[in-house]
């Protein structure tokens, strides 16, 4: 019951909007109960507007990551040239970029769960009976969920510290640290969705008679 308590304080401080109060109620055990509803309820939630809207099941992942990598690529080549032709640099241009990195590399994760082009050791599955191959992608699945429900609440209660002490990003006067950390559960609980996703077509092809893993190659789609 105390675990529940918690849980009402955590959803309750979440409504107020008020980030040290959410930053109070994160640091207590109810995060963890509510870290975890929310990572289900999430990738049930986002696996239904895949479903519902093909074009964002395509192309969500890989625009975000593209124009992250463009941004990066841009704000790199303009002020290289600029600090050493013109003496000059902007301060954020530094800065920004590993931000940027960082949402790049975590929605760049959940578009290679979607394509199985992460360490899988496929080769040896492969051998394994249907029902043993069944097995793994399901220990997988776990394994997975298990890693976004953690990282959904620990960076959840990074964002919320971060914008409790309104945490600058260095180089800016008004750009705040936490709207880029705020991607991170985000990014997890789209790779949820993605791990459901699949483990939904395995079971399909299960059930089928189909071969339950394939090998993948990376780059692929």
């Amino acid at each position: 019951m105390e675990l529940v308590r918690e849980a009402l304080a955590v959803v309750s401080a979440l409504l107020s909007f008020d980030a040290w109060e959410i930053t109070q109620a994160f640091r207590t055990s109810g995060i963890w109960l509510v870290g975890l509803v929310a990572t289900v309820a999430g990738a049930v939630l986002v696996l239904a507007v895949y479903k519902t809207v093909p074009l964002i099941d395509r192309h969500l992942e890989r625009t975000v990551m593209v124009w992250s990598y463009l941004i990066i690529a841009a704000v790199i080549f303009v002020e290289v040239f600029r600090r050493f032709i013109l003496s000059e640099q902007a301060p954020w241009s530094t800065t920004l970029p590993p931000f940027l990195f960082l949402i790049m590399t975590w929605f760049g994760c959940a578009y290679n769960v979607r394509l199985r082009t992460h360490l899988a050791f496929s080769e040896f599955r492969i051998s394994l009976p249907r029902t043993g191959q069944l097995i793994c992608v399901i220990i997988d699945a776990v394994l997975w969920l298990i890693l976004c429900w953690i990282v959904i609440v620990t960076a959840s209660r990074v964002t919320a510290n971060s914008a409790a002490n309104f945490q600058i990003m260095l180089g800016t006067d008004n750009v705040l640290q936490w709207w880029f950390l705020a991607t991170v559960p985000v990014a997890f609980i789209l790779l949820a969705a993605r791990v459901l996703e699949n483990l939904l077509e395995d079971i399909a092809n299960y059930r089928a008679g189909e071969p339950v893993i394939q090998q993948t190659v990376i780059g692929g789609d």
